[in-house]
């Protein structure tokens, strides 16, 4: 049985499988029923991984082993795999995410800020850097700042950066503002996202930048830190964006400084003339 590289590949993503279990599982839903045997020479998978593998996919659900003899392997329909497959991803977070919060609890937490507190004093604060990939690991960044900032939170994004950040960081703005964090949003109000700013303004003061045409998506923590965006998320996929995080007072309070003058030119949301959609 010939199946296309291409194909295979697809599989593997989609149902994070490997490339074994992929060849096996397609060969098996070639003839309906088949043994260990049968499938290895179908799917040019060696005999001596075809058992480990069909047993992978058993308890993954992708498939049933017949009782009798000689053993053979049941394929079942691609729609109750998915729902199958789903489930099991579903109960495997489920699960991960409740040891997770058990942790905040646990000795093992305990111990492993211990390590990292250590750790940190012998580094020096120009190490206290890195560069973010991909926009999923620059908000998941940006909301541990958030979450532990003590004083005050300043975020410059794009139109579209707005709406994004309501969406993902609205606990963490939520959680500030109750701590008492002073939390400053500057961006470009326009109608496709008024509407966003107002529901932001629950926690935040929100300014319109559009009369100056500021362009730029970077964040200020405390004075402390800072986070900034070196594409414009117009042209880039979320995938290949990039940020830089810095952990120098130094420079945030610089940036802060040039930002406070800019802040008094910013137009207060309730003079500004957008009406949302």
């Amino acid at each position: 049985m010939i199946i296309k590289e291409e194909f295979l590949s697809r599989l593997r993503k989609i149902f994070d499988l490997n490339l074994y279990e992929a060849k096996v599982w397609t060969a098996l839903l070639s003839r309906g029923v088949s043994t260990a045997g049968e499938l290895s020479n179908i799917s040019d998978v060696p005999r001596s991984r075809t058992y480990d593998i069909l047993e992978s996919l058993e308890k993954k659900g992708f498939i049933v082993m017949k009782i009798g003899k000689p053993i053979k392997f049941v394929a079942l329909k691609p729609e109750e795999v998915v729902e199958r497959v789903k489930r099991n991803l579903i109960v495997g977070a489920q699960e991960k995410a409740k040891r997770l919060e058990q942790l905040q609890t646990d000795e093992v937490l305990g111990e492993l800020t211990s390590l990292f507190s250590n750790g940190v004093k012998f580094v020096e604060p120009s190490d206290l850097s890195g560069s973010l990939r991909g926009r999923q690991n620059m908000y998941n960044h940006l909301d541990m700042m958030i979450r532990g900032a003590e004083k005050s939170v300043t975020i410059v994004t794009t139109a579209e950066g707005l709406n994004r950040k309501l969406e993902v960081l609205l606990p963490a703005f939520e959680k500030a503002r109750k701590r008492g964090v002073s939390i400053r949003v500057a961006a470009p109000i326009v109608e496709h996202n008024y509407k966003i700013a107002k529901e932001m303004s629950r926690f935040a003061e929100v300014r319109d930048v559009s009369g100056l045409s500021l362009n730029g998506r970077f964040a200020v923590v405390d004075s402390e830190q800072v986070m900034f965006m070196l594409l414009d998320d117009k042209t880039v996929h979320p995938n290949y964006d990039v940020a830089v995080w810095l952990s120098t007072e130094f420079f945030a309070k610089a940036l802060e400084q040039m930002f406070e003058v800019a802040w008094k030119e910013f137009v207060p949301l309730a003079k500004v003339k957008v009406k949302a959609r």
